[in-house]
């Protein structure tokens, strides 16, 4: 909670910092490699600074959680802080990196605006920054202890034991452990990093959803190549994977973090993707399998055509394997299937086309237009917005409301 004398200079300063604030971002992250070009070195993915996603994440975050302060300052906005501590923890940031960051952001700040921040601003916008940082601090603490590890120790080595193609674009990568530790076993719906050396000896993390329940020996994850448009490079991490990455090789990950998991209040299920989207889908199947569950599922699941679906073989597998369960499909490209499913339609998904329980809870995953239009049409439908979750891939955590 802000103090007494820094929420009016807050308040008042806000438009302005909210209107540069990702002017803001784009000077620090330039002044923050500058100084420390080790954060590159598997930190900071620089495929997201490619892109400018990270400089959005960052800026609509900052954002975000200051006009939360000014506006409901008798809560935080605890979904925004768990996904990225939960993103924090895969990447095994320390306490002490907050330093680092606080001491070139508001270099940046002051860089940016110039003499519109006064000793009495600066100070306002430190305590924004030091509310949300030992918010963060706090809570990725929690998620160490949870997992008994320390930053330096969520990373673990598995030997590549299969490696599937899924599609023209999708490989699932199945790994197995190396050494003898226990493997502590993930929640459904959650994602490892995956850190790897680029040819040019860099390390560089990215995050990929567990797309099948742990057996203690292995862990899954699929990855969908990433092709640059617009003048953008092609993923680089995605593309090692994919052509160089073979059965035998060793592979890097973090132990299992994510906060949109798998409800177990016993209410039906409903899960919502697009793409490479049903990666978390797939993972929570599949838990469900194992657990003999006999929840009512419905699958919706949105893609160009039958042969785009990544995971199609072992998602139909697995609902059909459910006792109480139901697949629905929408694919562009015409409205057939050689699927046992209960229905394929043509165009975009409208999940208000198929029978689905009012007391229902929805998972989201799939690219960001995907979901804000399918929760806009769940909750004019008369769906609780607080019954629907959703996974967002990259770093676009500030994404605390898709309506």
């Amino acid at each position: 909670m802000l103090s007494d004398k820094s929420r009016p200079v807050v308040t008042a300063t806000l438009p302005v910092v909210a209107d540069r604030i990702g002017e803001i971002a784009q000077r620090f992250y330039r002044h923050l490699f500058a100084e420390h070009p080790e954060l590159l070195d598997g930190v900071f993915n620089r495929g997201n600074q490619a892109h400018g996603r990270q400089q959005q994440a960052l800026a609509g975050s900052v954002a975000a959680f200051a006009t939360t302060l000014v506006e409901t300052p008798e809560r935080v906005p605890e979904q925004l802080l768990r996904r990225i501590a939960h993103k924090h923890a895969s990447l095994g940031i320390r306490p002490d990196q907050y330093q680092v960051v606080h001491d070139h952001l508001m270099w940046a700040i002051g860089d940016v605006l110039g003499d519109a921040v006064t000793p009495e601003t600066a100070a306002a916008w430190d305590e924004v920054y030091w509310l949300m940082a030992n918010a963060l601090i706090n809570q990725e603490r929690g998620l160490y202890s949870a997992r008994g590890v320390r930053p330096e120790t969520v990373w673990r080595d598995w030997r590549v034991e299969r490696k599937i193609k899924e599609t023209d674009e999708v490989v699932t990568f199945v790994v197995k452990r190396i050494d003898d530790r226990l493997v502590k076993a993930s929640l459904p719906g959650q994602y490892v990093t995956v850190r790897m050396r680029m040819p040019d000896g860099t390390l560089q993390p990215r995050q990929y959803s567990l797309t099948r329940a742990d057996d203690g020996e292995h862990r899954q994850f699929s990855v969908k190549r990433v092709r640059g448009e617009g003048g953008d490079p092609d993923g680089e991490m995605s593309a090692l994977l994919h052509d160089h990455i073979e059965v035998g090789d060793v592979l890097t990950l973090s132990l299992p973090y994510g906060d949109v998991v798998l409800d177990d209040a016993g209410r039906p299920v409903v899960f919502a993707s697009a793409g490479i989207g049903v990666s978390p889908m797939a993972g929570m199947l599949s838990h469900l399998v194992a657990a003999e569950s006999g929840l009512l599922i419905t699958v919706l699941h949105a893609d160009t055509d039958e042969a785009s679906f990544p995971l199609r073989r072992q998602v139909v597998n697995d609902v059909l394997a459910l006792r109480n369960a139901r697949m629905f499909l929408w694919y562009e490209k015409g409205a057939s299937s050689l699927e046992p499913v209960d229905a394929v339609f043509e165009g975009l998904m409208d999940p208000t086309a198929v029978d689905i329980p009012g007391d229902a809870l929805y998972y989201l995953c799939g690219p960001l237009p995907f979901m804000q239009a399918v929760r806009s049409r769940l909750i004019d439908s008369g769906v609780a917005p607080h019954d629907i979750q959703y996974e967002v891939f990259g770093p676009d955590l500030w994404q605390a409301d898709l309506a």
